[in-house]
């Protein structure tokens, strides 16, 4: 008896799999039992005649057979959703779904009170949000877009800037009254300094001594600048970070500025990032367009 061909949804399930890691995480994404996800991929592997994905107690590992029908498999489905997408087009309206990355305090202080207004502009669209404080690679974690601070390394993307933001040297008034005010960046050196983990991030906007920008040794250190921002707010210590974050925290007086004379005024770019080789689809584009316009009315932003 001739075997059917592969369907839609074994494709969808065999793609849910490799990006979630696990055959029950894959399974609570695509809301259905364990079971179920199995025997789908069991079935595409039979139609296959290979296997795809080895299974061990801890986790699953694609084969280099897994590896090629992987890229095969993402294309497939990138057709499908950019076919979709061109019908709803002719009708007028960006649809789909949008998987956009960003570090966890954009997406809090800066996404999300934006969304409802998008939402309300583009309800075929249908918005995935990820959130991670490194770099990602985009096609392997399926990312249509990136919205990163600082300046872009890797030159097989493209980026379009959103706006520019100050990043500023702030502590709590606890923290003050327990610790003083400094007065001179030496000064610095007799207080708790909150920095990131990753040490190209510890870099802030004051000269050292030998006139050098400033690169500090945190004595806690975080990877998220939310966490670090919580931290200064409970009067753990001294924080550099952007004003898209501490903007309210300055105006409510939560936080206060330290050294602003010696702050040397260094911005940092906010950036929306996407391969170049890809054509930015409507639903992309138009949230690029919607987050320059929306971003560039805040108080915070620098165009």
């Amino acid at each position: 008896m001739e075997k059917s061909g592969i369907t839609f949804r074994e494709i969808e399930v065999f793609l849910a799999v490799v990006d979630a890691g696990s055959l029950s995480a894959a399974s609570q994404r695509l809301n259905q039992p364990v079971s179920t996800t199995s025997r789908f991929l069991a079935r595409l592997e039979d139609k296959l005649q290979t296997t795809l994905l080895r299974r061990t107690t801890r986790r699953l590992d694609l084969t280099d057979e897994g590896c090629s029908f992987l890229k095969d498999a993402r294309e497939i489905i990138n057709s499908i959703e950019s076919a979709q997408e061109r019908v709803l087009l002719r009708q007028g309206q960006p649809s789909g779904p949008l998987r956009v990355d960003a570090a966890t305090p954009f997406v809090l202080h800066t996404l999300i009170p934006l969304l409802a207004d998008y939402r309300r502009q583009y309800p075929l669209v249908d918005l995935i949000l990820t959130s991670n404080e490194d770099f990602v690679d985009l096609l392997e974690s399926r990312v249509d877009l990136a919205l990163r601070i600082g300046e872009m390394k890797d030159s097989s993307l493209h980026s379009r800037l959103i706006c520019r933001t100050r990043i500023r040297i702030l502590a709590s008034p606890q923290y003050i009254r327990d610790h003083g005010m400094p007065a001179t960046v030496a000064d610095l050196k007799q207080h708790t300094l909150l920095g990131f983990t990753r040490d190209s991030l510890n870099s802030w906007p004051l000269h050292n001594d030998d006139g050098d920008t400033l690169h500090i040794q945190p004595d806690i250190a975080a990877s998220s600048g939310e966490v670090l921002r919580q931290l200064s707010l409970a009067g753990h210590g001294i924080i550099c970070l952007a004003d898209f974050m501490t903007g309210q925290d300055l105006a409510s007086g939560n936080l206060v500025e330290i050294l602003a004379q010696q702050n040397t005024g260094d911005t940092r770019p906010i950036q929306a990032v996407y391969y170049r080789q890809t054509a930015l689809a409507a639903r992309v584009s138009s949230f690029v367009d919607h987050l320059i316009q929306a971003i560039r009315e805040q108080d915070w932003a620098i165009t």
